[in-house]
């Protein structure tokens, strides 16, 4: 006679079949992402059926963020999933799972994934190369870093153009890893390579009606408050007064509280005034008088963004003029990209702040741009504090899978025939990129052993000619704090759903009936 313990409803699946379920919610999330890899990986449609929304993107992080799953397994490789695409999580534990059929434990393939793991991981940082102390060369690395980055998106036909953009924005921050400091604006018009990267900071707003429409040696208060309480809102209020006199000095009495408010507001010494709420005609009017410059309704992260570049504070209060830190910047004026007109901030006390204006043919077009320009920018900003590079193209996957073929011959028993799996999972990456680019995955990835074991250990796979290439001289380069990240991440949670033996799931809650 079985007791039951847990709830209705509330199920319970054991070792075989608890680990079934990991595998095949793991390994199905890595088949879907599975095509996007490299540069001639695949795009998938991603339709939202609440909104209805269109995306159109290859970009592995954001295909996983924005599915709806089921599976706990396949749940924690999307959460890995949000620091880089990963693709070896799910290659590991194809490799686990014929190991399990061959009746090898579990604790047993751990061990064996983590003395893979030190091998490929010390392998890797041999190979690495650093070249900080040569400013020219590290930009090389730099840019060639960004080529291959976008070489796999929808820039790729004009990655030389934005790897150049991507580079000189991050150089601008100086070391600093904050892209707050770059603003990305999408203008749907033109063609890609009509984006460009532009100094300052540019609000996507236009400048009030009879303000000044250019500024020099700006002066800016940036502000939250409400700008329109000098009318009384007759249809919104219930008021009840003996006389329309009594009416009209009312209203007097709130644009007298108005004129007061913006007095305050003028008396910081200021030539620009932004502010996130609407500004109603009759404060404008009197700041226009006072020759300040108004711009309203500037939304919140254009707020936020333009008090950090610009180096000041957000107000929302104006008695105390002393606490309140102004922005500055040598320049304000109105330009026009495609048909709309922005506002740019020139000569911003944050000197390494910048923006960058896509332009595209579509929404989905722009969007996509976006994200590649943001992976480009992310591995960028990485690579200039952790300076050291790798190779990329398949032959640091390589190098490791040969690092690791080395230390099993030391290792006995079981545990071998799991360190020989983890190398075998690595060389599932170049036969991955061979295979979306259609070309022969089993004749390239055996030559491009072959090649590493006879000491080229700069080979690697030449996605346009389909042959094994030297990385080194088409400057097919990755940052080494990502590639290490991504063994160190696959290999952690490969291991977590290998040791798991039991799925508990809660009772649903039920709904109440109204």
């Amino acid at each position: 006679m079985s007791m039951q313990i847990f709830g209705n409803e509330a199920t319970e699946e054991k070792a075989e079949n608890a680990r079934l379920a990991s595998f095949v919610g793991a390994l199905a999330v890595g088949d879907l992402v599975k095509s996007t890899l490299g540069p001639k990986g695949m795009n998938k449609i991603l339709q939202s059926t609440s909104t209805g929304d269109i995306n159109v993107t290859n970009d592995g992080s954001t295909i996983l963020k924005s599915i709806q799953l089921d599976n706990a397994a396949a749940k924690i490789l999307v959460n890995i999933s949000k620091v880089q695409d990963d693709e070896l999580a799910a290659e590991l534990l194809r490799e686990a799972e014929k190991l399990i059929a061959m009746r090898i434990h579990p604790q047993t393939i751990v061990e064996g994934y983590r003395i893979a793991s030190v091998a490929a991981l010390d392998a890797l940082q041999k190979a690495a190369v650093d070249h900080a102390s040569d400013p020219a060369q590290f930009r090389e690395d730099l840019f060639n870093i960004a080529r291959t980055t976008l070489s796999s998106k929808v820039l790729s036909q004009d990655k030389d153009y934005f790897a150049n953009l991507a580079v000189e924005a991050v150089l601008r921050l100086k070391g600093s890893t904050d892209l707050e400091h770059i603003q990305i604006i999408k203008k749907v018009g033109g063609k890609l390579t009509d984006s460009y990267l532009d100094e300052g900071f540019i609000l996507d707003k236009t400048i009030a009606v009879n303000s000044p429409k250019r500024m020099e040696n700006a002066k800016i208060l940036v502000a939250n408050t409400s700008m329109d309480t000098d009318k009384i809102k007759v249809f919104g209020a219930r008021l009840k007064v003996d006389s329309t006199g009594k009416l009209a000095e009312l209203e007097r009495a709130e644009r007298e509280k108005m004129k007061a408010k913006v007095e305050a507001i003028a008396a910081h010494g200021i030539n620009c005034f932004v502010n996130r709420q609407l500004i109603y005609n009759y404060p404008e009017s009197i700041l226009t008088e006072k020759g300040i410059m108004v711009i309203e309704h500037a939304d919140f992260e254009g707020v936020e963004r333009l008090s950090l570049v610009t180096g000041g504070e957000i107000a929302s209060t104006f008695d105390r003029p002393d606490l309140v830190k102004l922005g500055r910047c040598d320049l304000i004026e109105e330009i026009i990209v495609g048909e709309d007109k922005l506002i740019k901030f020139s000569g911003v006390a944050a000197g390494e702040a910048c923006t960058v204006v896509l332009r595209g043919s579509t929404h989905q077009m722009v969007d996509e741009a976006e994200r590649s320009l943001h992976d480009a920018l992310s591995v960028l900003s990485q690579t200039v504090k952790e300076t050291r590079v790798v190779l990329g193209g398949g032959c640091s996957e390589m190098l490791m899978s040969c690092a690791i073929d080395e230390a099993s011959r030391k290792v006995k028993g079981k545990k071998a025939i799991a360190v020989q799996s983890f190398a075998h999972a690595l060389r599932q990456i170049p036969t991955i990129l061979a295979d979306n680019a259609g070309y022969d995955s089993s004749d390239l990835v055996t030559r491009l052993r072959a090649a590493h074991y006879e000491g080229q250990s700069d080979a690697g796979l030449d996605m346009n000619e389909g042959t094994i290439a030297s990385m080194k001289k088409l400057g097919v380069t990755e940052s080494y704090k990502l590639k290490r990240q991504v063994v160190l991440s696959a290999s952690e949670a490969a291991e977590m759903i290998i040791r798991v033996d039991d799925i508990l799931r809660a009772t649903p809650r039920k709904r109440e009936a109204v």
